[in-house]
């Protein structure tokens, strides 16, 4: 707010001062303006003494000219000066210039662009500045972990959708905590349900352990049965050891998926706006092969949220020579592929790329969670797609397949 008043206050004093200098400017032209007058006189004076008459259309600012013997030589409502020339006074009519009614003309409209100025500074104070003002700690808390912060409602158009995406936001993170909590919660419980099932088994596993190791069971008869006992224990802790493995494995993201429709080259041009200009600039060709538009069924957010997936693992993993995304039918399916050149994932790994927190043997220099193909997998198939890869020629094929509306 203190950075808006000093930008008003010198916004206004450059204005100030560019008004005062412009009337200066306008006061000096006019004094110059009206002082031609006085010349043009001067010269029909010497014009009338040389030749004995003159001709007004020379000039411009004198309006009329009469001898002292025409009548009353001060008596006129024009303006006037009395000029001699031949031993004869002439009274010489002048007309003055507009220079006063130009200032005045150029000051009204530099008072109109002063309140003009001063309201559209108001209204920014009133709509932007004020309102953002108030949402400044609205991140900062959110950071913290306070997500009880108050979010203030916004009229204003410039900032309405903002708060509301805000709250959003702010309500999108209380889901995913109170979800996560639940999930710890439920999982913690299961864990210590099972720890708690493993012990009676086992008990009895090292119970008839010990007797055999002892030789406490002389007949045949009860060998085979404390045998037989420690393998039924053995394969109860295999079913409780599989619940765990079970558990431990279950999906640790929900996504939710708004089916719809969309045009396929809405979601192209938004891909390439987002990553045309970045890859220029590092050198990187980026080739949109071109395509027949059609109508996709899909979420158009998520499935730009997984061509982003795939084109950043393209940057990452590829070698930066060439990325490029093609397009194919099949069966009532559009084909999206990304590619990318300087493929170093190995063959036998292809399989297991799609499950989370996965990193091939290429990813040891870079950045990642594991998480990327994970989500796309997920994402297709929850629309009614598919996704698959492929390597050729040490390039990385990866393939989006869409359903057509």
């Amino acid at each position: 707010m203190k950075a808006f008043r000093r930008l008003c206050i010198a916004v206004i004093t450059v204005f100030l001062f560019l008004a005062a200098v412009l009337n200066l400017f306008l006061v000096g032209v006019k004094d110059s303006n009206e002082g031609i007058y006085r010349v043009e006189a001067k010269r029909l004076a010497d014009e009338i003494a040389e030749t004995g008459n003159y001709d007004l259309e020379k000039y411009p600012h004198i309006m009329g000219v009469a001898r002292a013997d025409d009548g009353e030589l001060y008596t006129s409502d024009e303006h006037y000066l009395i000029i001699e020339a031949g031993g004869t006074l002439y009274r010489v009519e002048y007309t003055v210039g507009n220079g006063q009614h130009s200032i005045v003309a150029v000051n009204c409209v530099f008072g109109a662009l002063f309140v003009l100025m001063i309201g559209l500074l108001y209204y920014i104070r009133g709509h932007i500045i004020v309102p953002f003002g108030r949402l400044n700690d609205v991140p900062k808390e959110l950071a913290r972990g306070n997500l009880s912060i108050p979010i203030p409602e916004e009229k204003s158009r410039f900032f309405g959708k903002f708060t509301w995406g805000v709250n959003l936001l702010r309500e999108s993170i209380e889901d995913s905590r109170r979800k996560e909590i639940t999930m710890q919660r439920d999982k913690k419980l299961l864990l210590l349900s099972l720890s708690h099932d493993i012990k009676t088994p086992l008990s009895a596993i090292k119970l008839n352990a010990k007797a055999l190791a002892k030789g406490l069971y002389k007949d045949e008869e009860k060998r085979r049965a404390a045998a037989e006992s420690i393998n039924s224990r053995a394969d109860e802790i295999e079913r409780f050891v599989s619940e765990i493995t079970k558990a431990a494995s279950e999906d640790f993201m929900s996504f939710e998926v708004t089916q719809g429709e969309a045009f396929l080259s809405v979601i192209i041009t938004r891909i390439d706006a987002r990553y045309a200009p970045q890859l220029a600039m590092s050198g990187t060709e980026f080739v949109v092969q071109k395509y027949d538009n059609c109508i996709l069924s899909c979420d158009p957010d998520r499935l730009a949220e997984c061509l982003q997936n795939l084109v950043e693992n393209a940057i990452k993993y590829g070698d930066g020579r060439r990325i490029e995304i093609s397009f194919d039918k099949m069966d009532g399916c559009e084909l999206i592929t990304v590619s990318n050149t300087g493929c170093t994932l190995e063959m036998k790994e292809l399989p297991q790329i799609f499950e989370s927190f996965h990193r091939g043997n290429n990813a040891d220099k870079v950045q990642g969670n594991g998480l990327g193909l994970f989500i796309c997998k997920r994402l297709m198939s929850l629309m009614g797609g598919e996704v698959y890869a492929d390597i050729r020629d040490e390039c990385f094929y990866i393939t989006l397949v869409v359903k057509m509306a």
